[in-house]
């Protein structure tokens, strides 16, 4: 079966190792939280707000060794009063798990984004 699991992260500064850093930090939590594996992963798409311009996200994935994954990064849409300095991650990947298993992870700032996610573990 094909799912999809989201996640997003707080940035704290534009800078490249602010966004590779959180970028990757949330990728490990995503990976571990619902036994992924690169080589079943379909594809990912990161997005990010229009004010973190340093970096693309997608760059954490292939520092972690994902270089066979496709990626795609895209700006977020300006909504008046959305937090800043944001991104977000859909990955699409090959599981045995049901869509109520899956765990998505939303760190530090973005946890307001989705306040009945944030705080799921796999067990």
């Amino acid at each position: 079966m094909l799912r999809g699991v989201r996640g997003a992260t707080g940035v704290e500064a534009n800078t490249r190792e602010a966004i590779l850093g959180a970028t990757r930090e949330l990728l490990r939590v995503m990976a571990e939280a619902n036994a992924i594996e690169p080589d079943r992963v379909s594809m990912i798409l990161f997005t990010a707000t229009t004010d973190l311009t340093a970096a693309f996200p997608a760059t954490a994935a292939r520092e972690i060794g994902w270089s066979r994954v496709p990626l795609m990064c895209s700006p977020e849409l300006e909504v008046q009063g959305a937090p800043e300095r944001i991104v977000r991650v859909m990955i699409l990947f090959e599981t045995e798990l049901g869509a109520h298993e899956i765990r998505h992870a939303y760190l530090g700032r973005a946890a307001a984004l989705r306040p009945d996610l944030a705080g799921e573990r796999r067990q």
